[in-house]
């Protein structure tokens, strides 16, 4: 598999002294990219995710969708960088241009995402409530299978590879194909960045497969997964007692610690093939 470069807008140079072995080098290190990104509906500012450049597109429709904005992929008319800001400015705004019958267009606030928690800018507990439909999907992956997927995922996450410094998620078919990773600062962001690349070409629900995720799985992830139909979720971190939970009410299979000798299974765990004895 030949090695790709991360996307230029995704990595930035710093100057760096790095100490080793009691002396100290200057040098030059190369990080991740953290800048804010602002959607803005109807010309007024809407809300401001902090993201790593690039996928931006895919980015603001998975989030439209993941947080209920919008339901279907024909309720964003439009994604376009605003014409009215100069040069490189306009690179961290988005106008979003929803059909009148988006559910976006009744909300009066707007908020802010950070880059380390995807529900931190909710402004009470009930909008945390999650509509939708329990997972009935009948996928099933070998656990043999699924216990290589981190490596899989970890093989094409460039920008990883060049920072240390960025979340990854993937899209797998039940076979172990990588439909699609997307890198980010926020693993949210990545998991919003694939359900933009989903809603605008593949469709959805995400009925057929396998989200891995490169690091812990909170409610933001299980959120998003639920919405956009995933029936399965791995990462190689813990789960947290409300992904949990999530995981159970959804009937999402939740696989966390995940690792080619083991894993800890939650939820639906029928989709797991062989869960009768320790993986």
């Amino acid at each position: 598999m030949s090695v790709e470069s991360p996307a230029p807008e995704s990595v930035a140079a710093a100057p760096v002294v790095r100490w080793r072995g009691g002396a100290g080098v200057a040098t030059s290190d190369r990080l991740a990219v953290e800048a804010p990104l602002e959607l803005r509906l109807d010309g007024r500012p809407f809300t401001v995710l902090m993201r790593t450049p690039g996928d931006d597109e895919e980015l603001a429709a998975g989030f439209l969708f993941s947080e209920g904005i919008v339901t279907a992929a024909n309720q964003i008319r439009a994604l376009a960088r605003p014409p009215d800001l100069p040069g490189e400015t306009c690179r961290n705004f988005l106008d979003v241009d929803l059909a009148p019958e988006a559910a976006g267009r009744r909300r009066e606030r707007g908020f802010y995402a950070s880059a380390s928690c995807g529900v931190c800018g909710k402004s009470s507990i009930a909008d945390l409530a999650i509509v939708a439909p329990e997972i009935t999907a009948s996928l099933a992956i070998d656990r043999a299978l699924l216990g290589r997927l981190p490596a899989r995922l970890r093989e094409r996450q460039v920008a990883f590879a060049a920072t240390g410094g960025l979340h990854g998620a993937g899209l797998f078919s039940a076979a172990g194909e990588a439909l699609a990773v997307r890198e980010d600062i926020g693993r949210h962001n990545a998991v919003d960045k694939l359900i933009g690349w989903a809603l605008a070409g593949r469709g959805l629900p995400l009925s057929d497969v396998v989200l891995v995720v490169s690091g812990r799985l909170g409610f933001e992830i299980v959120q998003k997964a639920v919405v956009a139909g995933v029936p399965v979720v791995a990462g190689v971190g813990a789960a947290s007692t409300l992904a949990v939970a999530l995981a159970e009410r959804f009937g999402l299979t939740l696989v966390s610690f995940l690792r080619k000798e083991g894993f800890n299974l939650f939820g639906e765990t029928s989709r797991v093939v062989g869960t009768d004895t320790a993986p």
